[in-house]
């Protein structure tokens, strides 16, 4: 069934029956359906063309995932923003994609401003000045548009190419540049394949999203694959453990995912020893390793906990982990997941034998079509038919996968991309600094916190305050340093190249040091000065 078709079909099949809880909203099957169609009609009255952009920046909403449906329906390409960026990243972004449609939450709209990269901005709430209202946009459609028919395997109900880009995310790559990763409907259709076989998904499966709709794990792990099914998906604004504990419990939830993260949130929450998870199936997790005492805490429960591994080029899931081998291969991403294949290689691109670290390859209908508007990323990312992962693993002996770590530099922390290359242009920004150099170090609670090394410009005496100083309202709060080391120079090869593993070494014998109650710096040769952690991050 093509993805436009979804939502319609379980329309037709059950109408009465509950597709969202939001809040007190319960809202069927025939009501999901007729928002779609109604949000389909609002885009053709508004001139919004086949092969045109919508983008979105919100927090997870019912009419998000309408809108993702409705870009379906008209052959639109759906960009959903990262709330937690900064406005000079999401200016970056738009002036880059140029979208015909901006929707946002009204906050996010007065923060954006008056966006000139976009001809027509709709907000969801009071709409600041420039911005026409939500209500009034839906408001402007006479009559909705015809519920689509009965579409065929090969094609999608409103007669588009379902290898057509669908949705565009944009995720931090290793030069520092964001890229724009386009995914098909096709395959967010073989991403759904996948996700019925791991999750053994069923109609009657009652699914929690707390994971923000702007990441593919968020909106693709469970979300759309639950929508073709004709689950009941709970869907939270944003991450809450009190909430999550409640969900849970009241509405005997069988399946949701939660990143380390979240986890780790949960499992030091006082509700963890006593909470009623007897409905839950399994917990899903991913985004970065997990660790093994999560494993055990969530085991210990009772739960299985399965894992997945892929990358927004993947939609994300190309690796999988069962419920029945939840148990006795814990740490482990699980086999290639359905309709995908995985190779690890050597770098001449050789297979390698199991317990052999190499760089894992995926090849399925669930890889990107490409990178928006650059050929050259897409010919190295997908060079002999394969997507290059960037990530090392090995097999075990029953083809099982384990993710060792990362061939490129990229931090995830709390299961959000930073690249340190955007990190260092900052700080290399400022008079002060002569050199950078930023890597993840292992945290309990984020999966990595981003540590930042710099060697201070003759005569200058960068203080910790005036080092972190330079991201506020520069780069989203997660990106931020939660350390920085002073050193005289880095370390670099004969070539001029940073060392990076040597940073890292650097970072990880070094003990942080609280900082000073005098402005004078401290007289040791290396100090460290230390960023209290914040806590405005939600998972």
């Amino acid at each position: 069934m093509p993805f436009a078709d979804w939502i319609a079909a379980n329309a037709r099949r059950t109408p009465e029956r509950i597709a969202l809880r939001f809040g007190p909203q319960q809202i069927s099957w025939r009501a999901l359906a007729g928002h779609c169609d109604r949000i389909a009609a609002a885009l053709a009255a508004a001139g919004v063309a086949r092969g045109d952009c919508v983008s979105w920046l919100g927090l997870n909403s019912p009419s998000m995932l309408a809108m993702l449906f409705a870009c379906a329906r008209q052959g639109l390409v759906f960009m959903p923003l990262n709330w937690r960026l900064a406005p000079p990243e999401h200016h970056a972004v738009l002036a880059d994609v140029a979208p015909a449609l901006l929707c946002a939450d009204a906050g996010f709209a007065t923060t954006l401003a008056n966006p000139t990269q976009v001809a027509r901005r709709v907000a969801l709430g009071a709409a600041p000045a420039g911005w026409a209202r939500w209500d009034d946009f839906l408001a402007g459609v006479e009559r909705p548009v015809a519920p689509p028919p009965r579409a065929s395997s090969t094609a999608s109900a409103a007669g588009t190419d379902p290898a057509a880009p669908l949705l565009l995310c944009f995720t931090s790559g290793s030069t520092g540049r964001p890229k724009g990763v386009l995914l098909s409907a096709d395959a967010l259709a073989a991403n759904a394949d996948a996700s019925v076989d791991m999750h053994a998904l069923r109609a009657d499966d009652r699914v929690l999203t707390t994971l923000p709709l702007f990441h593919v794990g968020g909106l693709n792990i469970l979300t759309t694959p639950a929508l073709r099914c004709g689950c009941t998906v709970t869907l939270h604004e944003r991450f809450d453990a009190d909430a999550t504990f409640d969900a849970i419990e009241r509405e005997r939830i069988t399946l949701t995912v939660l990143v380390p993260a979240q986890l780790e949130a949960m499992v030091q929450h006082p509700r963890w020893p006593r909470a009623d998870l007897s409905s839950l199936r399994m917990i899903t997790s991913g985004s970065t390793q997990v660790p093994l005492r999560l494993i055990r805490a969530v085991h210990t429960r009772g739960v299985p906990l399965v894992q997945v591994w892929g990358a927004t080029e993947t939609a994300p899931i190309a690796a999988a982990l069962h419920a029945g081998d939840a148990m006795r291969k814990p740490g482990s991403s699980g086999r290639a997941a359905r309709g995908c294949e995985l190779r690890v290689v050597d770098f001449q691109g050789r297979p390698v034998a199991p317990g052999e670290s190499g760089e894992v390859l995926v090849r399925g209908r669930m890889v990107m079509s490409d990178y928006w508007r650059d050929p050259a990323a897409t010919g190295i990312a997908l060079a002999g038919g394969w997507y290059h992962s960037g990530d090392s693993g090995h097999f075990d002996r029953e083809g099982f996968l384990y993710i060792d770590g990362r061939l490129k530099d990229m931090i995830i922390s709390g299961g959000e991309n930073i690249s340190p290359a955007e990190v260092e242009a900052v700080l290399l920004d400022s008079p002060e600094i002569a050199e950078a150099a930023v890597v993840g170090r292992p945290d309990a609670r984020w999966g990595e916190a981003v540590v930042a090394v710099i060697a201070p410009a003759p005569g200058a005496r960068p203080s910790r305050e005036s080092v972190l100083a330079l991201f506020e309202g520069r780069l989203a709060r997660f990106k931020h340093p939660k350390e920085v080391h002073l050193v005289d120079a880095l370390p670099r090869t004969a070539l001029g190249k940073v060392r990076k593993e040597a940073v890292r070494e650097l970072v990880a014998g070094s003990t942080a040091l609280a900082p000073a109650p005098s402005p004078t710096p401290s007289p040791a040769p290396s100090p460290t000065l230390s960023a209290t952690p914040r806590e405005e991050r939600a998972a």
